[in-house]
């Protein structure tokens, strides 16, 4: 299992439209997932992170599959970026 960690850019005046298609987008995916933002925003710009713990091997595949489904992009700047991480073995 991995941690999948998807971070993008949203104008501040996109914000509001953009929260509630992200949220149903990720109760669409059937598993445990977060969405966080930075806490500041930067040129009317904020970060966005949705957040996937212990999901399987090629699920970024799919959380992207339903970005486009749900029309994510037309409230994004830039591209979404995608970033995978595991647990450490106790023997590292």
């Amino acid at each position: 299992m991995i941690d999948l960690y998807v971070y993008y850019k949203v104008r501040d005046g996109d914000a509001a439209q953009l929260l509630p298609r992200v949220r149903a987008m990720q109760a669409q995916l059937g598993l445990p997932a977060q969405l966080k933002r930075r806490p500041e925003a930067r040129d009317g710009l904020q970060t966005w992170m949705e957040v996937y713990p212990s999901v399987p091997g090629g699920f970024a595949a799919v959380v992207e599959q339903a970005a486009l489904d749900a029309g994510l992009a037309t409230h994004i700047e830039g591209p979404r970026r995608s970033e995978v991480f595991t647990d450490l073995s106790p023997c590292v």
